[in-house]
């Protein structure tokens, strides 16, 4: 499962935090699947969270509706936006993880 490939990546302690603050702080489920690891809350699932060689990368799974004023978010598909990071910000994570609830009509 990919969960047990981000817990043992060299970059296990930034994905363990991201994720603290995505169930702690947001409230949010933790789906563990094969190939990724998603993040729901009650309005429906939000966003996907894996490591990767520079960090960890949120996929927002209606990201292209987002306002993105940070400027952070990449890709130019129908609906997806992925949010790299290479340290912990919870702030930036709170801006984001909150438009998605929002636009789940959360």
């Amino acid at each position: 499962m990919q969960f047990e490939t981000d817990i043992s990546s060299p970059h296990a302690e930034l994905f363990q935090a991201t994720r603290t603050l995505l169930i702690e702080v947001h409230g949010l489920e933790e789906i563990k699947k094969p190939r990724i690891t998603t993040y729901a809350h009650k309005s429906g699932n939000i966003c996907h969270m894996r490591t990767m060689p520079h960090g960890v990368d949120f996929g927002f799974l209606k990201g292209a509706k987002m306002e993105d004023k940070l400027g952070l978010l990449i890709g130019n598909g129908k609906a997806m936006r992925v949010l790299p990071m290479g340290e912990v910000d919870a702030s930036t994570v709170a801006y984001y993880v909150e438009q998605a609830i929002g636009l789940n009509g959360g």
